[in-house]
């Protein structure tokens, strides 16, 4: 069972995986949240599709003050220091890390990822889908504002909690 690590979800302004506009941190020890992280990042390519607005609610307007990708991770990497990443939709969130680290020219350090998208999939079969909000409602946890890299990232480490 894993009690120690640290769930992720990005929010993207466009097509661009390296677009993060927005990150959400779950920090949890010995199976219980120590910590949780939200910011806003001036996405790059720093341009937002509408399709992307509608989903999440974030425009340029919100993010031209932000910082960059570089120095919000320079937040985040002590928060996650030496623990594994868990993602609802691994492949998504694990790109977008990897598309910011080579559009910054940072050393990716291999984060090790766990997917609780896959995991929900083998162990709750019986679900119509295994989108974020209805995995999370069948772990008993309210999504209320799903699309917000927090929340998201929130319902993540609950369905961890459970699952992984």
């Amino acid at each position: 069972m894993l009690r120690d690590f640290a769930a992720i979800d990005f929010e993207t302004a466009n097509m661009e995986p390296s677009s993060v506009c927005s990150v959400g941190i779950v920090t949890v020890r010995d199976g219980r949240i120590t910590n949780k992280f939200y910011s806003l990042i001036q996405p790059e390519p720093n341009y937002y599709l509408y399709s992307h607005t509608q989903i999440h609610g974030l425009t340029a307007e919100d993010t031209e003050k932000a910082d960059v990708f570089s120095k919000v991770w320079e937040q985040v990497a002590p928060l996650i220091e030496g623990l594994p990443l868990v993602a609802h939709n691994k492949n998504f969130d694990e790109s977008c890390l990897k598309a910011a680290f080579r559009t910054y020219q940072m050393d990716y350090p291999d984060y090790r990822f766990y997917c609780t998208l896959a995991e929900s999939r083998r162990q709750l079969r019986h679900l119509p889908n295994h989108k974020l909000n209805t995995v999370a409602a069948d772990c008993g946890y309210d999504l209320t504002n799903h699309h917000h890299a927090l929340a998201d990232v929130e319902a993540c480490a609950e369905i961890a909690l459970q699952l992984l």
